[in-house]
């Protein structure tokens, strides 16, 4: 009796058909299954696992349960990347200018932040008029005329994820490998991209906390791809550190400026270089990884990508007037901490400062918190840099009247200095690609 036949299944442990899963998928989104059914399902799923046709079954399903946008009257092969989250994760508001600059049509659909990692669909926001939600023909004609579109994910876009991720939230199986793949790549197949690149993530700043965990994901979301018949590459990535220098969605974008105009940190643009790369291969815009790495690096040095930025930018109804003459961060309550002692930086809890970005009011909690766009903080020195004793730490940028004392305690308690120089480990850990 359909759906049990269907829980029953995977419940023994058996393969399901691409039918069936269909099925039970549409069948959800219509209300002929009732939620404590899909919830027995999801845990079968979670204690039995699904192998690469099952995964990709789901994942199809989910992504043609709502709106599948069509990008094929834009010319090239459009290009989209994913992070699975991290703390001052910059890149898209890197990578994407530059990939844009480079003649490669970019189109991406963004979250917002939940907890400690930023969403970019945030950070976009700080920019005073930017338009973040764009009809579906809005968005194209951006992508055809400008290169580059970065817009808030559409509640018509695979709408079964978002009935199933909330239940997951509710029922435990949220860190199952195929479900959080499909999850990912049903918005990814839905939003149209032929080629998608991957950054996931792994460490204490991480959902993934292990580089054999990040691995085994991306893994499984190329071959989802490949089977779907996207383009689909990822890099495994690092975030026992923060990526960038900056956690704050003002401040995020102050950064992404500062490295399109030649001075991002090296942990940041080790990646934005490996992503970068990569996107512009998907598209065939060039045909070796050093011919993409020259290619970036002469759309960084000209100008090109922040120049592309800033059209980005006007195109959705933002400012440019501060570009080039002033940060966008608009904050007056500032603390800065100073070392102590000479040495090297040796650790920086990631997970500690996103958290004590969060409670400065850059975060939140749940789906409907509101957050201030303009706090957060900085870092001063990367891992393994000299610093000298008088030197500046980091700053915290908070809210109006409140006092950042116990704030700037944190923050000097998520540093570790080192009297002796530290060898820091790369943030680029695999490649991963069709076959492996």
């Amino acid at each position: 009796m359909w759906p049990i036949e269907c829980i029953e299944h995977k419940r023994d442990g058996k393969k399901l058909s691409s039918r069936e899963i269909e099925r039970f998928i549409r069948d959800y989104i219509a209300g002929r299954v009732a939620e404590y059914q899909a919830a027995a399902w999801l845990m079968a799923v979670y204690l039995n696992g699904m192998d690469d046709a099952e995964t990709t079954a789901l994942t199809l399903a989910m992504a043609a349960s709502g709106q599948e946008l069509d990008l094929s009257a834009i010319p090239g092969i459009v290009v989209d990347k994913h992070s699975t989250g991290g703390i001052a994760d910059t890149t898209t508001l890197i990578v994407a200018p530059l990939v844009a600059a480079a003649g490669v049509p970019v189109a991406k659909m963004s979250g917002r932040g939940l907890g400690f990692t930023g969403g970019t669909i945030d950070k976009l926001e700080a920019v005073p008029g930017f338009r973040t939600e764009l009809s579906e023909a809005e968005f194209l004609h951006q992508v055809a005329t400008t290169g580059l579109a970065v817009m808030g994910q559409s509640k018509d876009i695979a709408p079964a994820d978002k009935l199933l991720y909330a239940l997951r939230d509710a029922t435990g199986t949220v860190e199952s490998i195929p479900l959080i793949a499909s999850s990912i790549m049903s918005k990814k197949i839905a939003a149209g991209a032929k080629a998608i690149i991957l950054d996931v993530k792994y460490g204490r700043g991480a959902f993934m906390k292990t580089a054999a965990d990040a691995a085994r994901l991306a893994e499984t979301m190329v071959r989802i791809g490949r089977l779907a018949g996207r383009r689909t590459e990822a890099v495994v990535t690092s975030m026992e550190a923060p990526l960038g220098t900056a956690i704050g969605n003002s401040l995020e974008i102050d950064e992404a400026v500062e490295a399109l105009s030649g001075r991002g940190g090296k942990r940041l643009m080790a990646v934005v270089k490996a992503l970068g790369t990569r996107m512009l291969l998907a598209a065939q815009r060039v045909s070796t990884e050093q011919e993409g790495q020259t290619l970036l690096a002469e759309m960084l040095r000209s100008g090109a990508g922040l120049r592309k930025f800033a059209e980005f930018i006007a195109a959705q109804g933002g400012t440019i007037d501060w570009l080039g003459q002033k940060e966008l961060t608009r904050c007056h309550n500032t603390y800065t901490v100073y070392s102590d002692q000479d040495g090297f930086l040796q650790g920086v809890d990631g997970l500690s400062l996103g958290q004590l970005a969060m409670a400065l009011g850059a975060g939140r909690a749940k789906k409907e918190d509101a957050i201030d766009l303009h706090v957060g903080l900085r870092l001063h020195k990367e891992l393994g840099d000299t610093i000298l004793k008088g030197e500046p730490l980091i700053t915290l940028y908070g809210k109006d009247g409140t006092s950042l004392d116990e704030a700037a305690r944190r923050g000097r308690r998520a540093l570790s200095i080192s009297a002796e120089a530290v060898s820091v480990p790369p943030v680029i850990s695999r490649y991963i690609s069709c076959g492996e």
